[in-house]
């Protein structure tokens, strides 16, 4: 992944909704709101106090990074610690899965809103990541993130190679998808939650921060990083930067 790539974004607004997501929303009104790099969508289903959240994973079995009863699990043990979306079922149907979530008040980090303030914006994504690193029991985690499992996919010598390079590690319980998008900030640029946790799992610190820092220039331009790294009161360790940058453009 260059740093100018946007991985993401909304649906298109002939994207089909699948039937599994029309069931579930009966007559309440569907918007599509996210689409990831694997074809899943995120859908926004009614409004106000009955508003939710369903994310669409296509094919069954899904592909093991869409795997939405991973992420069921992962936000439920996670919700014990920090606030994330509370799950209201997950379902396997005969062409992919369907999870449906409570709604959070809030915007993402790369909304609209958040890209009129990106400084202050990018400063709450960092102190985010501080206080999920912070909340988040290391010992009694039961999922991992390593860099093992990561790069498993690999050629043999990639993966040597990059074990070979790797940095010690400053283990904590990351969130796998740090990205801007998966923040969650009030009207005002603080900080609220977390989003989209399908990966979540034991890891150095900096496999998060490098990624969240780096998706500011895919969503503000340049410029932000520096905002991240302060809302999480760190200074940037350069190496696990590049190192973490390359393994996630590897992977």
């Amino acid at each position: 992944m260059g740093s100018t790539r946007v991985i993401s974004g909304p649906p298109s607004a002939d994207h089909p909704i699948p039937p599994a997501v029309r069931a579930a929303a009966g007559p309440e009104e569907i918007e599509g709101i996210w689409q990831n790099a694997l074809g899943g969508v995120t859908y926004r289903i009614g409004n106000g106090e009955r508003m939710r959240f369903a994310k669409w994973s296509p094919g069954c079995p899904p592909e093991e990074e869409s795997d939405l009863t991973a992420e069921a699990q992962r936000m439920s043990w996670a919700g014990e610690f920090i606030r994330v979306p509370e799950v209201l079922s997950c379902e396997d149907h005969a062409d992919g899965q369907l999870l449906i979530t409570a709604a959070l008040r809030g915007h993402s980090a790369a909304s609209s809103l958040g890209k009129s303030d990106p400084a202050r914006s990018a400063r709450a994504v960092g102190q985010g990541l501080r206080q999920m690193h912070d909340a988040l029991p290391v010992g009694a985690c039961p999922f991992d993130w390593d860099l093992e499992s990561r790069i498993q996919h690999l050629p043999a010598g990639q993966r040597a190679e990059l074990l070979a390079e790797a940095p010690e590690l400053d283990l904590v319980v990351c969130h796998g998808d740090a990205c801007l998008p998966n923040t969650i900030i009030t009207d005002d640029h603080a900080f609220s939650a977390h989003v989209d946790m399908g990966k979540l799992g034991l890891a150095d610190r900096w496999a998060d921060l490098a990624i969240a820092a780096w998706s500011t220039e895919w969503n503000y331009g340049p410029g932000f990083e520096q905002y991240v790294y302060a809302g999480y009161c760190i200074e940037p360790d350069e190496r696990k930067i590049a190192f973490y940058r390359g393994v996630w453009d590897a992977t």
